[in-house]
């Protein structure tokens, strides 16, 4: 809290990981009491901020993402050393928050609710929308910067401050970040506490879950994590956004463009290894096309390039870290138990880092135990159906309720698709893969996802809170309904 938010926190180290496997650094762990004392401060911060008009919010969110814009590069560079992922999608990940402070920026000018028709003559009906004070943000390895980004510029210029709890193995990009975000508030004569940051582990994430001080708790993370977390916000009745995990599917009809499959499948499993919310676990292909497929798909990826996330010319990069590592194979053999046969990838690639091989697994039922894991990490299992109806059920029987993806070029079963009986998830796409959403519609997912929705569209209800109000100005007292009391 206070001039330097990102200073809070003693001691504490994070262990090996990154490109290399090898340590980067020691970064500050925060204890209860650094805690107490930054949530207090980002309270004292938010009477400054709430009373700054939105427009203006705008303006000092629009200067986050210039100031972001500036260092892009090296952000990214330093998302690729410590997540993993490569240096292209490092970059496009702090030019998604870039995009969404400039998304933020209209919105600060359209935020608002309707007046309203009253049936009371002389009065008027109107709805105001204020925001919810203090928006606690955890976020996940996988994208260290976009999702605070979703999170903090449309918090901010609805009137919220933030306090943040990045992940522990990626404490370096949330210290930088913050500092970037801290200098443009202050040069506003803004106290930089607007955007807090705490470096920690799951001690404070449940003193956030459990604060009532937290009046939107914003999580993104494992399912498993994630219900705890609910059920500790909902005990306290505070408000939660969720974004959990993804079992997705691709379903690839008998008359889909498999100029566009293949890229669309390959991408949508293999891009940032497997470690996506959104990544495709799952290709149901028509009976018909089903060995073509797979050929086509094992060619490609044979030729993905494996190496440094930091060489431009790599496509994929190693797991975050070794414990993933044993979950990718811990997975494949239960894949192999069941049925599956591995067509490409299973095995760990030998040479420094957490690298695993691209990994296809054919011949599994639908209804497999380890098709219905999330397992995060890239393998994906092939699956055959036979007719629309069976593989729409098919996509919808996976507790989670993300990402799904038809290929056809038929217009009904488009619509069906899209339709009440079509896919359950938050994001239905038709043509295009399951992962790389854009940042103007509404992000998140159904059931076991949580039910969260950021980013764009009308996301940013979320952030404020609704007040009904009824403004007499006659000098008469009709009541509503028509009722008398005299």
């Amino acid at each position: 809290g206070g001039r330097d938010p990102a200073a809070a926190g003693k001691g504490g180290t994070f262990g090996p990981r990154g490109r290399t496997g090898g340590c980067l650094g020691v970064s500050s762990g925060a204890s209860l009491e650094d805690y107490e004392e930054t949530v207090k401060k980002a309270k004292e911060a938010w009477k400054v901020w709430a009373d700054i008009p939105a427009p203006k919010r705008g303006e000092i969110v629009r200067q986050i993402g210039d100031a972001l814009r500036q260092k892009i590069k090296v952000l990214g560079s330093l998302v690729s050393l410590e997540m993993g992922k490569i240096f292209v999608e490092g970059v496009g990940e702090v030019q998604e928050y870039v995009d969404v402070c400039d998304y933020a920026v209209g919105l600060s000018r359209m935020i608002g609710g309707p007046i309203l028709p009253s049936e009371r003559p002389g009065h008027a009906l109107i709805e105001q929308w204020n925001p919810v004070g203090l928006v606690g943000i955890i976020t996940a390895f996988n994208f260290p910067v976009a999702v605070y980004g979703w999170n903090s510029a449309i918090a901010m210029i609805c009137g919220n401050a933030c306090l943040w709890k990045g992940a522990p193995t990626t404490s370096l990009i949330s210290v930088a970040v913050t500092k970037i975000i801290a200098k443009v508030l202050e040069d506003n004569r803004v106290p930089g506490a607007v955007c807090s940051l705490v470096c920690g582990g799951a001690d404070i994430g449940t003193a956030m879950a459990r604060d009532e001080r937290m009046d939107l708790l914003s999580f993104t993370g494992s399912t498993k994590v994630g219900k705890q977390v609910a059920l500790m916000v909902q005990e306290r009745f505070g408000r939660s956004l969720l974004e959990l995990g993804g079992n997705n599917a691709i379903i690839v009809f008998e008359d889909a463009d498999l100029n566009l499959v293949i890229p669309s499948a390959l991408f949508a499993a293999v891009g940032t290894a497997g470690q996506r919310c959104t990544t495709a676990r799952r290709l149901f292909l028509h009976e018909s096309i089903h060995d073509e497929v797979v050929a086509k798909l094992a060619k490609a990826y044979a030729q993905v390039r494996i190496g440094d996330p930091w060489d431009s010319d790599t496509l994929y990069g190693p797991l975050h870290t070794k414990e993933a590592v044993k979950m990718f194979l811990d997975a494949v053999e239960q894949a192999k138990q069941q049925g599956g046969s591995v067509v490409c990838g299973g095995k760990v690639i030998n040479r420094p880092g957490n690298y695993v091989e691209p990994t296809i697994v054919t011949g599994l039922p639908h209804n497999a135990p380890i098709v219905h894991t999330e397992t995060f990490a890239p393998i994906l299992y092939v699956l055959k159906f036979k007719e629309e109806e069976e593989v729409f059920a098919w996509n919808n029987e996976v507790k989670q309720g993300l990402s799904s993806s038809i290929f056809t070029k038929d217009l009904g079963r488009i619509f069906r698709w899209l339709g009440p009986k079509g896919s359950d998830c938050g994001i239905v796409n038709v043509n295009i893969p399951t992962s790389g959403a854009e940042i103007g519609g509404a992000f998140g997912g159904e059931k076991h996802t949580g039910g969260g929705r950021e980013s764009g569209s009308d996301s940013w209800k979320l952030y404020m809170r609704r007040s009904t109000c009824t403004i007499n100005y006659s000098k008469n007292l009709p009541l509503a309904q028509g009722i008398k009391f005299q």
